[in-house]
């Protein structure tokens, strides 16, 4: 069985569905609500676990009821979360989600400040890309809206470095994912690419676009969807399969989560997808 450790943000999430976005101040009536777990490295450990994965998760939360709630779910999923920070005094994350009919969705995220940033209580201290990457441990990262420098510096230190088109511009000053990739290139130690939502993934390898284009589907709820694709790719890369292998099965597992209602609840197990490739997807 592969192991995948799952680093970053984790948190409760309150979902509301909603006909469309509001563009103005306005009162709402959602027509389904849901709360579950949520936050990106959250998600794609749930993801990955239900694809088969051994998955560990490392993260923050408060030593508080939300905090216990978060993690119980995680451990109810099978995930282990033995290293996890409990950080006195701390609000655990949180976030209040419009998903519309469409499929789009707004996200309302509190973070409490007091959550910090010290990373000395990692096991594997505050270094783990590069501590993985001297163990010859594959590394994915999630690059999403956050500061440029952060970004730029950790696209630097993995092996496989995914960008939102959100956290691209940022990093590389060009709304253009192809220029964007190309610059990120300049930087990465190893493999760039960027998810296009319904287009897909691309990525550069030997200097070149390649693209592997997502299955059509009928989205009611694209919420970790994105997460979903990390999870499953992650996993792909350490069963051993190549960068497009990985970026079709990530494709099909993010395709099928959009078909289901409750952000990374639709995440959906490896008998799932095989069966929606098998199927032509």
């Amino acid at each position: 069985m592969t192991r995948l450790l799952c680093i970053g943000h984790s948190a409760l999430d309150a979902i509301y569905r909603v006909p469309a976005i509001p563009t103005f101040p306005t009162k709402v009536l959602a027509s389904r609500y849901v709360e579950t777990g949520g936050g990106m490295a959250a998600n794609a450990s749930f993801a990955a676990k239900r694809l088969g994965a051994d998955v560990e998760y490392w993260g923050r939360v408060g030593d508080d009821a939300l905090g216990d709630r978060i993690l119980s779910e995680l451990a109810a999923a099978g995930i282990g979360t033995a290293t996890v920070r409990r950080v006195p005094g701390c609000k655990s994350p949180t976030a209040a989600i419009l998903v519309a009919d469409d499929g789009e969705r707004l996200i309302c995220i509190y973070n409490d400040p007091a959550l910090d940033s010290d990373a000395s209580w990692l096991p594997l201290a505050a270094a783990v890309l590069d501590s993985a990457r001297a163990a010859r441990v594959p590394t994915v990262l999630d690059a999403d809206v956050g500061p440029a420098e952060a970004l730029r510096e950790l696209c630097a230190r993995c092996d496989y470095a995914i960008f939102s088109t959100a956290g691209l511009k940022l990093a590389s000053a060009s709304a253009d994912p192809g220029e964007g990739l190309r610059n990120m290139q300049r930087l990465a130690g190893g493999i760039v690419a960027v998810t296009l939502g319904e287009e897909g993934a691309l990525w550069l390898e030997a200097g070149r676009e390649r693209r592997e284009t997502a299955p059509r589907v009928a989205a009611i709820d694209t919420l970790a969807a994105g997460d979903v694709f990390h999870g499953a790719f992650a996993l792909a890369i350490g069963e051993g399969r190549g960068v497009a292998a990985a970026a079709r099965f990530a494709n099909a597992a993010a395709a099928l989560k959009c078909t289901r209602f409750g952000g990374r609840l639709g995440a959906p197990t490896r008998a799932e997808v095989e069966a929606f490739l098998s199927a032509g997807a």
